[in-house]
């Protein structure tokens, strides 16, 4: 039996114990692939695919920050036009449309950059009759991972499975029902940050990314 750990020691260390999760439950790479949210899902992600004895992929998407308070997302766009707004959050708060344009103009072009960079400019991945595993390290407000699941559904995959170290009870429950299955082992009530349940949680470089795709 896994011995669930309190805090992580890095993301390493939390993709690690959410392999060993996996083959403990059961999952199987039988026409698996592992897609991870960049940056810090790829670290994660990539013991995964090794265990499972799967492709590693990145699932590109880019979280909407509010001006001015950036870390709180209003929402996030994916490659493939995907968009997902908090409408609720924007009206309440008063964002203008236009204002919300802006944001979603620049994080368009960070993501055409992120699949140059680290995709050749290449086409999503085909997920069609996949069993998709879909890898993040944490989940906070959940909306990055929203926009990540709704482009996935559109591109019919057999199965969808959430896997994080990490999340907030709350936005679990709230993503559970676009997927078929959530691994998410730490759920700690008292959530605050993804961070906290780290050790070292240092920015991932698009350096490490591009080894760990490269080693995959």
């Amino acid at each position: 039996m896994l011995r669930q750990p309190n805090i992580y020691r890095d993301r390493k260390h939390a993709g690690e114990f959410l392999a060993s999760l996996l083959l403990q439950r059961g999952n199987t790479g039988s026409n698996a692939l592992v897609l991870a949210l960049p940056r810090g899902g790829v670290p994660v992600a990539a013991p995964i695919a090794k265990a499972l004895k799967a492709p590693l992929d990145l699932l590109l998407v880019r979280k909407l920050g509010i001006p001015g308070d950036e870390e709180v997302a209003m929402g996030a766009i994916s490659v493939g036009g995907v968009c997902f707004l908090n409408s609720g959050l924007i009206e309440a708060i008063g964002i203008p449309s236009s204002a919300v344009d802006r944001v979603k103009e620049s994080e368009n072009a960070e993501l055409k950059r992120r699949n140059v960079t680290y995709r050749d400019s290449r086409p999503p991945p085909d997920v069609s009759g996949k069993v998709v595993y879909l890898v993040d390290d944490g989940i906070a407000t959940g909306a990055t991972v929203q926009a990540a699941l709704l482009a996935l559904h559109e591109m019919h995959p057999d199965k969808i499975v959430l896997v994080a170290p990490v999340g907030a009870p709350d936005s679990i429950h709230d993503l559970a029902r676009l997927c078929d299955e959530v691994i998410v082992p730490l759920q700690p009530q008292r959530f605050s940050a993804v961070g906290l349940w780290y050790k070292t949680f240092n920015q991932t470089q698009d350096s490490e990314v591009l080894q760990l795709l490269r080693d995959s």
